[in-house]
């Protein structure tokens, strides 16, 4: 059987590094489009941006072929030039010894990349992207929701 073809765009956001963030996704499938986003009141950019990936894959019910698109090297490296699998060999450690940051997102995420075909794209942010904005107004929209 043929696996499904989605395309998901991704952003993550936050007011301050760290501070109050939010994370958007955009899914399409065919005609169909979803959107989502959440947040949280602590937090750092690079794991809004985990985690609008994560929460995006994790809607895929049955293995896909994904397109993921997203604004931030940190995922799109970390992934495409075999990093995070470096870290995990090596106990969430990078190569320097030093502790790999957000390894209980990257826990979550590896699952979802064993699954699924995923293939990253990375593009500029903020650079007029029709999804990538759509992605970025809900991620901001999210961390606003905490500010005081």
């Amino acid at each position: 059987m043929e696996k499904s073809k989605v395309a998901i765009y991704t952003d993550g956001a936050c007011s301050g590094n760290p501070g109050p963030g939010g994370w958007g996704a955009v899914l399409i499938y065919g005609e169909h489009e979803k959107q989502l986003s959440g947040g949280e009141p602590e937090t750092t950019n690079n794991r809004m941006e985990l985690t609008a990936v994560i929460e995006a894959l994790s809607l895929l019910k049955r293995p896909c072929e994904v397109t993921l698109t997203t604004d931030s090297k940190y995922v799109s490296d970390s992934v495409t030039k075999g990093w995070v699998y470096g870290w995990q060999k090596r106990g969430w450690k990078k190569s320097d010894g030093k502790p790999a940051l957000n390894p209980d997102l990257w826990e979550k995420l590896l699952p979802l990349l064993r699954m699924h075909d995923v293939k990253f794209v990375w593009i500029k942010g903020h650079a007029g992207h029709k999804y990538n904005e759509i992605c970025d107004r809900l991620a901001v929209a999210e961390w606003q929701k905490f500010k005081k």
